[in-house]
């Protein structure tokens, strides 16, 4: 894998690096623009943070809202970027780092196909490792608030990630392959 930092994203997507489309190449049912990827991903999370805040609750009481609730939210904060790398280090070949801070976003893109399994894999890798994990963690020694809040904006934050899993899982075939072009994935069969 070789990283390469774009820095801000234009908004334009003919920019992003891309490959050529596969023969028979069918686009996911997905939003088409980053305004409206942002308004789901945002939206998403806040209603999953919410429900998880919810259940730390229930497990660390009155306690989730001491000084370890400051540092978790800002360890969540610090791991937007690792959560993305963890994104890029699923790729073998060229991955583009972009920021897009108006929307609400940070996003990798890489111009390779990938199997349906590692697709999802790379979708999932930073929310196990920095959300699901500390989480649970949490839960399990609630006096270590500052894990469950860290995993609760954590796994929030990757709920854009969640809608691809769901899309791969509910609309690639088995043995279908997946590329992203521009800002959004399509699936092949290959031959």
């Amino acid at each position: 894998m070789k990283l390469h930092y774009k820095g801000k994203y234009n908004l334009n997507p003919e920019s992003l690096p891309h490959g050529e489309h596969k023969p028979n190449a069918q686009p996911f049912k997905e939003p088409k623009d980053t305004r409206e990827i942002a308004i789901i991903a945002n939206v998403g999370c806040v209603i999953l943070t919410v429900i998880l805040g919810i259940a730390a609750y229930f497990r660390c009481g009155d306690n989730l809202f001491g000084w370890q609730f400051g540092i978790g939210c800002i360890a969540s904060l610090l791991f937007l970027f690792p959560h993305e790398l963890l994104h890029a280090i699923c790729f073998e070949n060229d991955v583009y780092l972009y920021v897009n801070l108006k929307q609400g976003m940070l996003f990798v893109v890489g111009p390779e196909t990938m199997s349906k399994g590692r697709f999802i894999f790379m979708s999932l890798l930073p929310n196990i490792v920095f959300g699901l994990i500390p989480y649970v963690a949490g839960l399990l020694f609630p006096q270590y608030v500052f894990l469950v809040v860290f995993g609760t904006f954590s796994l929030g934050a990757g709920f854009g990630d969640y809608c691809n899993v769901f899309n791969a899982l509910t609309q690639m075939p088995k043995g279908s392959r997946t590329y992203l072009y521009q800002l959004n994935s399509f699936w092949y069969l290959p031959k």
